[in-house]
């Protein structure tokens, strides 16, 4: 768990940092979640092959995942003024679960282990909040276990959101065409829908 902190984090002298390194066990929540999504591939956010390493960092209840060097000049800004910083993964609930915000689509659709494609009619039904149904699928990454996170793409690869596996890829041909194949989690039409509650 150690290796997703970045070696910052300590209180500058006698000023307070604008934000804080996760917790062990907010980490945990963290990384668990996106292993969900990424599988082994999580492993390429804490070494990066660009050799700019990133860390994960907590402002108020959420988790933003941001450069080493980005976090050094945060700490000019006082903890009221940060708003933001590098790219916000989630945040935590008032229970103190960890839940993943539509902001690190990009994150995700990079690394993704699991893919779904959706046709075109089946767009908007999705970027209303809606799971994805059997008639709406166009392909599926092979062997997706049952629950397992997928990202969802546009048969132009665009990334939509993302969500959870209803079924696992082999059960999916013999599915009623009203059949839920993706639980829906989160998708781009949040930007619009949920505006206010992202920032």
């Amino acid at each position: 768990l150690k290796e997703g902190r970045c070696r910052l984090g300590r209180r500058a002298q006698g000023r307070a940092v604008a934000m804080r390194p996760l917790t062990d066990d907010e980490l945990k929540q963290v990384l668990d979640k996106l292993v969900q999504y990424l599988g082994n591939n999580v492993q390429k956010l804490i070494d990066r092959p660009d050799n700019d390493p990133h860390c994960f960092r907590l402002v108020r209840d959420r988790v933003f995942y941001i450069s080493e060097r980005m976090v050094r000049l945060a700490t000019n800004f006082a903890r009221e003024e940060l708003v933001a910083a590098g790219t916000c993964l989630g945040k935590f609930t008032k229970g103190g679960k960890f839940r993943l915000h539509i902001t690190c689509l990009d994150l995700l659709a990079q690394h993704a282990k699991h893919k779904v494609w959706i046709k075109a009619n089946q767009e908007m039904s999705f970027l209303y909040g809606n799971n994805v149904t059997k008639a709406g699928l166009a392909r599926i990454t092979d062997a997706t276990p049952q629950y397992a996170g997928v990202v969802v793409y546009s048969l132009a690869d665009v990334p939509l959101g993302f969500g959870v596996a209803a079924q696992p890829t082999a059960y999916c041909k013999d599915l009623d065409p009203t059949g839920n194949v993706v639980l829906h989690q989160a998708d781009v039409g949040e930007y619009l829908r949920g505006e206010d509650s992202l920032t």
